[in-house]
Formats: C-alpha cells, sequence, structure tokens
C-alpha cells in the first residue's frame, strides 16, 4: 500500500527544518551528509531555543558533536553538551528515586506502574541520557491514592497546593503533584492515564501485561509493550505534539517494533483510531517513520481518514508555536496593537480548535459541563463564604463575562 501523507509544511522555520533533519539522520555517521545549504542564514539561538523546547537536545548533540564547525559554530555543540550533561545526571537522579520509590510502595502493598521517566528511556533507546524527563509518573489504583499521599508525604514529599476551591479534582483532573525539596525530584500519582471521561484500560489490565524493567536492582514495573505505545500516542496527541521529543519516542517504538497485532486489538477495544492515524501521518513526514501496513489502513480508512489529516495538519500549528503557553509568553508583546492582538486571537482560535478537535463526543459534552462549573478564577474575582459557594453556580456567567472584559481591556 503505497501512500503519500499530504501535510502544508510551509509554516515551518529553517531552524526547525534543521532540527527535524538531523533527527532523521538513522546512523551518526551520515550526519556528514547535511548539505551546506541546510545551515545557511540559521539563527543559531532560535534553534538552540527549539532543541530545548522539543527535549531532543540529548540525541541532536551526539548527532553533531563530531560535525565540522564550518556547518555547525562550536559554540552550539558546547551548550548542547552541556545540557546533554545536566539531562544524564538528572536521569541517574530520577532512575535512583524511581527504585526507592517502587520499594517503599511495594513493601507498603501499593501496585504501582511507571508511565514515563527513565525507565522508558531505557525500554524505547536503550540509553537513559537520550532521552528527558522532568518527573516521575505512576499510576497507582485510585483506592490506594489515600496510602499513596501518605507514604509520599512521610518520606518527605510535599503535595503541590491546589488551587481548586470546591472538592472536584478526582472527576476534574486525573493526578495530583508531590515535590521533595531536598532531592528536588517530582512525583505525579495518576489514577486514571487521561484525564475523564474516556474509555480506557483500568489497572487491574495494565498490570496483567506489565514488564520489569532492567534497569534497576528492585524490580520497577511499567507498561506492557501495546500499552506503553498507546498511551504514549494518546499523551502526545492530546498535548498536540508541541514537543517533538513525543513524536521522536513514536519513531523509535515502529522502528523496533514489527508486530503490531496486539496493537491492532487493543485500539479496536479503546478507540484510539484518530490518535494513531494522527501520530503516524506526523512521524512519517516530520521523521521520515516507515510506517508498517498493518498501520496504514487506521491512518487511510474510510472512518478516519478525513479527520486524522485535518488533527494532524492543526498540529503542525501547535508544534511550530511550542504549544499555547508558549504561544501567550511568546505574542505578550503584540497585544499592544490591534494587528498584534488580531494574530495573537487566531493563534489562540487555532490551537482551542485542535484541542476541542481531539476530544470525543463524551468529553466534548463533559468539557462544555466543565464550563459551566465554578473555577478558582471565579473565587478570586468574588470571594464567598463557604456555606455561599453554591451561589458560585448561577453566577458563573456573569463572573465569566466580567473576567473576559477585563482581559481584553488591558
Amino acid at each position: 500500500m503505497n501512500i503519500n501523507y499530504s501535510l502544508n509544511l510551509s509554516m515551518i522555520s529553517r531552524e526547525l527544518r534543521l532540527l527535524l533533519d538531523i533527527l532523521k539522520v538513522e546512523h551518526d555517521d551520515s550526519i556528514w551528509t547535511l548539505k551546506e545549504e541546510l545551515v545557511k542564514d540559521i539563527d543559531w539561538e532560535l534553534f538552540l531555543k527549539l532543541a530545548k523546547h522539543h527535549r531532543v537536545y540529548p540525541i541532536i548533540y551526539l548527532k553533531i558533536k563530531k560535525i565540522d564547525e564550518k556547518l555547525i559554530p562550536s559554540r552550539v555543540i558546547n551548550i548542547l553538551n552541556q545540557k546533554y550533561i545536566e539531562n544524564t545526571y538528572r536521569m541517574l537522579r530520577l532512575a535512583a528515586e524511581m527504585e526507592i520509590v517502587s520499594k517503599i510502595f511495594t513493601e507498603n502493598h501499593i501496585r504501582l506502574l511507571f508511565l514515563k521517566g527513565p525507565v522508558i528511556a531505557e525500554d524505547i533507546y536503550g540509553d537513559i541520557s537520550l532521552r528527558t524527563s522532568k518527573d516521575l509518573d505512576i499510576l497507582v489504583p485510585i483506592n490506594d491514592i489515600s496510602k499513596a499521599e501518605e507514604l509520599l508525604l512521610y518520606n518527605g514529599y510535599e503535595r503541590e497546593e491546589s488551587s481548586a476551591v470546591f472538592d472536584n479534582w478526582r472527576w476534574m483532573t486525573h493526578h495530583v503533584t508531590y515535590f521533595h525539596p531536598q532531592k528536588e525530584v517530582q512525583i505525579e500519582i495518576h489514577w486514571r492515564l487521561h484525564p475523564s471521561p474516556g474509555k480506557e484500560p483500568n489497572f487491574d489490565e495494565l498490570w496483567e501485561r506489565k514488564r520489569v524493567s532492567t534497569l534497576t536492582t528492585y524490580p520497577v514495573h511499567f507498561f506492557g509493550e501495546e500499552d506503553l505505545f498507546i498511551y504514549l500516542v494518546a499523551h502526545g496527541a492530546r498535548h498536540g505534539w508541541f514537543r517533538l521529543r513525543w513524536l521522536v519516542d513514536i519513531d523509535k517504538i515502529i522502528r523496533k517494533r514489527k508486530d503490531k497485532e496486539n496493537i491492532n486489538l487493543l485500539l479496536k477495544k479503546y478507540l484510539h483510531y484518530n490518535n494513531i492515524g494522527q501520530a503516524t501521518i506526523l512521524a512519517n513526514r516530520l521523521l521520515n517513520t516507515p510506517i508498517p501496513e498493518e498501520m496504514k489502513s487506521i491512518s487511510t480508512g474510510k472512518r478516519t481518514r478525513k479527520r486524522t489529516s485535518k488533527i494532524a495538519q492543526l498540529s503542525i500549528f501547535y508544534i511550530v508555536e511550542m504549544g499555547d503557553l508558549e504561544i501567550n509568553q511568546y505574542n505578550d508583546n503584540l497585544v499592544n496593537n490591534s494587528s498584534g492582538l488580531m494574530k495573537l486571537n487566531l493563534q489562540k482560535s487555532l490551537v482551542n480548535r485542535y484541542l476541542f478537535s481531539m476530544k470525543s463526543n463524551l468529553q466534548k459534552i463533559s468539557f462544555v459541563l466543565q464550563l459551566l462549573y465554578p473555577s478558582h478564577e471565579d473565587s478570586v474575582i468574588l470571594k464567598l463564604p463557604k456555606p455561599l459557594y453554591f451561589l458560585y453556580f448561577p453566577l458563573r456567567p456573569f463572573l465569566w463575562a466580567w473576567r473576559k472584559t477585563r482581559r481584553q481591556s488591558v
């Protein structure tokens, strides 16, 4: 099946194209085939910013460290080298803490699965220094959340203060964050893989298909191959792939894996066709990922072709603009003039369009209902005593309109 995955990539900058061209190189020795025109007139500060933002600087550094200075300035390589060293030490610290947490939880009869971090860096890349992680993400059965929190607090972790006025965290979110001030390690405890509502495997199913990491001495459990692949695809899609690291993960897994039969069975059960289709198109067009025949049918079938192409194109904007938070920060200086404000509103509109398009019908209904639910911002505008919290519900539309009016007048 010969398929051309067509995407409009005209908005991609020269610097981002260079980053992608380097990532496409399969063997480090092939980096010498980079053509001089690819590095001509490159803004190296922007190139470094992109490498850091997309969290691919470890791979970029190893691919270009021996390249001719006429192509890439030594200053750029030195900065990437420093970032690579820092990341290696960070991943070693996280790996050590991962083993400690696994031991503590296991000895206290709490099952846990590591979602990301050093354990998947070792599994996907074979080297923890080649992937970045800022924290440890663990999944525990929902009934064990309170006990898991007690263990973390007892062992020096502090819970991130929630800004929620209402007791809604379990249905509005899917994880809670803890930080160890001495170790400078952050842990997220998840009771769901993704924000609700949505169909996903329960903990017992995931536990049954778990694997044991070869990275540590004490047993550390993480997802089976199929579950990990589908989780990473869904996670990347939910965030618009605004970090290329997530797409590189998918590329590496696909290149390693040959048997996709089990993945297809899980896809049918948990309905991730659109996410897989989008990831397939993006990986193929941006990283030259060879797509197995079994997966081509997912991204090109009548049920998914039009939708996956549409959301893949929307995510190109997200990748280029480095996510909605970056868009807001990057364009702060534009809102003082009408043309800048128009551009910012257009960008935010595209981001919101993408995020809404990724939701299932049930999630769209839930999203609309959540808009009617009071938020922390409402309590900041109008402080009410707890016995009168119920008034936030009828006042919600007026408080929302007040916030919008204030923001536009600033």
